[in-house]
């Protein structure tokens, strides 16, 4: 196994402590799998897409959160009884998937289609983070349109 060391960079780089946090994070083994598969797609400069294959789950056994920048999605089956498979391929378990969000972006949506769970995401930068020219020969600040 390889490790990356990001020490060295902690001396350089002053208020990237948590974006060096999160890169180790990533690096560390990712116990979740491959279940459930999922694809993100950006579908405009700032509007983003998460497609969760959930087959055999129903809504109200799915749970969506967003704590800060962390968006944790929760599946829990509730146990069939009287069940006796000669064969079971299908993979019927709870799982809880994490993704880490970048600043400002926030879910505006879900959907359920066609065994595909759909979350939509949008980045909305603040109006003081947005940036804005400066006059050098004067006080007044122009915004850039």
């Amino acid at each position: 196994m390889r490790t990356v060391d990001f020490t060295p960079l902690y001396r350089n780089a002053i208020g990237f402590d948590r974006l060096l946090n999160m890169m180790e994070a990533n690096t560390t083994k990712n116990t979740q799998g491959g279940y459930p598969p999922y694809n993100i797609e950006q579908q405009e400069e700032n509007k983003y897409r998460i497609t969760m294959a959930v087959a055999g789950f129903a809504e109200d056994e799915l749970d969506i959160t967003q704590q800060e920048n962390t968006l944790i999605v929760r599946g829990e089956r509730q146990p069939e009884e009287n069940k006796n498979y000669i064969y079971q391929g299908i993979a019927e378990r709870d799982f809880e998937r994490k993704f880490q969000l970048a600043d400002y972006v926030k879910v505006i949506g879900a959907v359920m289609e066609k065994g595909l769970l759909h979350i939509d995401l949008e980045r909305e930068i603040p109006q003081a983070m947005q940036p804005r020219k400066i006059a050098i020969n004067g006080t007044q600040l122009l915004e850039n349109q």
